[in-house]
């Protein structure tokens, strides 16, 4: 039984368990690994980071062709230094949207003054293949194209190994916004073309909030010079820096940095991708099928749900009210999330984080309980 397991009711460090899309759950571990001070120049702290550098290129098997980029931030930070880096003032941005996250990269677009073109989809359908092969045939002007593998405003999986496909055939560069997906879902850089994929410390790979890092192909990342609108968010800066002396440019989140390297090493020892992706699948399962079973109805049918976060419709029975079941699963130990869509009124459960299939049941016969309370025998949505 994994540290995880031991008991749904309250995690290791007395804190509820977060069924969120991050920041997330936490081994005891990861935490107590930053309860130590190292200095930027730090010899131990240098090599640390090198090898976390390192470790990240090898989870897209990327040796030897692309290289690992770290920043500060949340993921936010990370995304906008992509953008601003690798789309440069005479580029143009197509931006496949089905959510909020692509319509943020619309908006840092705006920010930075960078020409672009939105191809919208539902947020409850995946973006379309077809129309991204006739969008790049019939407009020579666009130079890259932005798509974000698990778009959390739903859950769904998009489609990247056949978006990957068009944009190579097309001879454009492909940037990927993998924040919710990356260390849990596959991404192989020997199988799909890509310049650059953007995620973060604390999603699937289990550390602490407070890093972006991207994994760029490292000619790609070269030809960036000069790129960037920003100072603190120019990874070709931040990059040669690191190659000169190994540090970064400004002050480092030491302590995040020393958790995460705490967190890549629990994920290696899960198997990596195939194992921490596995855990999550069972998560995911577990709790679509005992939601379904109390009526609850997701939003995404089985084959386009990521293994991620589920978003649920909101019930409509009268006596369900969400800030009371949302503050009635908190009271248990359990915090979800709510809704953000536009097309369905919605909460969200997320099934990543340290936890397992315990903590799931946990939250499941939280919810069945709190149900009773409400007086409601079956879900209407």
């Amino acid at each position: 039984m994994t540290e995880s397991t031991k008991d749904a009711a309250s995690s290791p460090s007395g804190d509820p368990w977060l069924l969120t899309p991050g920041p997330l759950t936490t081994s005891l571990s990861v935490k107590q690994a930053m309860l130590h001070d190292y200095g930027s120049r730090d010899a131990t702290f240098i090599d640390l980071n090198a090898r976390i550098l390192e470790r990240l290129v090898a989870i897209v098997h990327g040796e030897g062709s692309y290289v690992s980029v770290p920043l500060q931030g949340s993921g936010t930070f990370v995304v906008e230094a992509m953008i601003g880096n690798f789309v440069p003032a005479d580029g143009k941005l197509l931006i496949l949207v089905n959510g909020a996250y692509g319509q943020r990269i619309a908006k840092i677009c705006d920010y930075y003054k960078r020409e672009y073109l939105v191809q919208e989809s539902a947020e409850d359908v995946p973006v379309n293949i077809v129309e991204l092969d006739a969008t790049l045939d019939n407009d020579t002007s666009i130079t890259h194209v932005a798509v974000v593998h698990c778009e959390t405003t739903s859950g769904i999986l998009n489609p990247l190994h056949e978006v990957a496909e068009v944009v190579a055939r097309h001879r454009r560069s492909l940037l990927i916004d993998s924040m919710s997906a990356f260390g849990a879902l596959p991404l192989d850089a020997r199988e799909i073309e890509f310049d650059a994929v953007v995620a973060s410390s604390n999603k699937c790979l289990e550390g602490a909030p407070g890093m972006g890092f991207c994994v760029a192909r490292e000619s790609a990342l070269a030809q960036t010079e000069g790129n960037s609108p920003s100072l603190v968010l120019d990874l070709y800066d931040q990059w040669r820096a690191l190659q000169k002396n190994r540090q970064w440019r400004f002050t480092p989140p030491t302590h995040v940095l020393l958790a995460f390297d705490q967190a890549l090493t629990e994920y290696e020892a899960e198997g990596g991708i195939v194992g921490r992706g596995g855990r999550y699948r069972e998560n995911c399962d577990l709790l679509i099928a005992g939601m379904r079973a109390m009526g609850f109805k997701t939003l995404l049918p089985d084959e386009l749900q990521a293994p991620i976060i589920i978003t649920f419709h909101m019930p409509t029975n009268p006596e369900f009210d969400f800030n009371a079941f949302y503050d009635g699963l908190k009271d248990q130990g359990y915090v979800i999330y709510p809704g953000k869509l536009t097309v369905a009124d919605s909460f969200r459960m997320g099934c990543i984080g340290r936890l397992g299939s315990e903590q799931i049941q946990g939250a499941l016969d939280a919810v069945a309980g709190l149900l009773t309370r409400f007086g409601i025998d079956r879900i209407e949505a």
